[in-house]
């Protein structure tokens, strides 16, 4: 099982948390990015249906695979203010 951390960060003039170099929208005040952080870190938890997902990486490149709807990673939330 991978293990997910969604750190909230200063960014863009407000606040926002990041996951693997990605970046959240921009929220006014940290505690509006941190309860963000917190509610998308418990949904990313929830099992769901299987399907095909496309990403696309640091570099720039291109992915497809499929994601098991019961293959959940285990979440947390690092708040650095």
């Amino acid at each position: 099982m991978s293990k997910v951390t969604y750190e909230v960060v200063q960014h863009d003039g407000g606040w926002a948390y990041e996951v693997d170099g990605s970046y959240s929208e921009t929220f006014a005040s940290h505690e509006q990015a941190l309860k963000a952080a917190t509610r998308a870190a418990r949904e990313h938890r929830i099992p769901d249906e299987t399907r095909v997902i496309a990403y696309q990486d640091k570099a720039g490149g291109k992915h497809e695979e499929t994601d098991r709807g019961d293959d959940r990673p285990t979440t947390s939330v690092a708040d650095v203010p």
